[in-house]
């Protein structure tokens, strides 16, 4: 995410009008709130939207597996027994900033992949101990339990803060506009208080361990420590994480998740 609990700085270091963080207090562009989120928590507005998702693979390509692919006993190990949706960021290399996310649902037969997109992660890669500034996305297995963004919910079934707080300004680090960051995201449990607005600043770890990591809309370019995918794709996994499929975000360089 350009913030959310992210992370960076850059050619054009991405402002996250904070009036608080959105991943960054004072970046926007990755999701750390010091990097790219707000973080002044505003008023809850749910509300519905006529948004078409379209998505790079909307149907099932493999058969049902019983583990999420690519993902170690490590990280398996990690992930709540009673989850039953998996969103999987698969970064292309540990110094790498592209990533491809996949959802899953997990049935009577195994994890199955509902859909994916291309996207973006932390400027410099991922790190398994992020710390604030480092541009690195953390490693890990996180719940998704809370949403918000600039416009309005498009049906979200995470309880969803609607907020003019929610915005990224200036441009990131290729130069690319960070105008719609923050249209919508969705707070990555990482040094955060679950249960609360994705504005919320509070990180129970400390400021030196970063904050504000989200998932949020792409802005096709790397961010300063969150994970990015394009805006149909946020609005496809708000219409369909439940909290009652306690979903969670797997995500790490490639080579990291097969063998953490």
């Amino acid at each position: 995410m350009l913030v959310a609990t992210g992370t960076g700085l850059a050619v054009a270091l991405l402002v996250a009008t904070v009036i608080g963080h959105g991943g960054s207090r004072a970046a926007a562009g990755t999701a750390d709130a010091k990097s790219d989120t707000p973080g002044t928590p505003g008023t809850s507005q749910p509300s519905a939207i006529n948004t078409t998702a379209v998505v790079a693979s909307s149907s099932p390509t493999s058969p049902p597996a019983a583990s999420l692919p690519g993902v170690g006993d490590a990280l398996t190990a990690q992930i709540p027994a009673d989850s039953r949706q998996a969103v999987v960021a698969y970064g292309d290399s540990v110094d790498s900033s592209r990533t491809t996310v996949v959802f899953y649902q997990k049935g009577a037969d195994g994890w199955q992949q509902v859909a994916s997109w291309q996207g973006h992660n932390g400027d410099r890669g991922w790190t398994r101990q992020h710390m604030e500034g480092d541009l690195r996305t953390p490693i890990g297995v996180f719940g998704l339990t809370d949403a918000g963004g600039l416009l309005p919910s498009p049906g979200s079934q995470l309880p969803y803060h609607q907020s003019s707080e929610f915005v990224a300004s200036g441009l990131g680090f290729d130069g690319e506009s960070l105008a719609k960051a923050f249209n919508y995201v969705i707070a990555i449990n990482y040094n955060r208080v679950a249960g609360s607005s994705p504005l919320d600043s509070r990180e129970p770890m400390g400021e030196a361990r970063g904050g504000g990591i989200w998932l949020h809309v792409d802005h096709d370019g790397p961010t300063h420590a969150c994970v990015s995918i394009p805006s149909a794709g946020m609005v496809m996994l708000l219409r369909e994480l439940s909290p009652s499929e306690h979903p969670v975000i797997v995500m790490g360089d490639r080579a990291d998740l097969a063998n953490a």
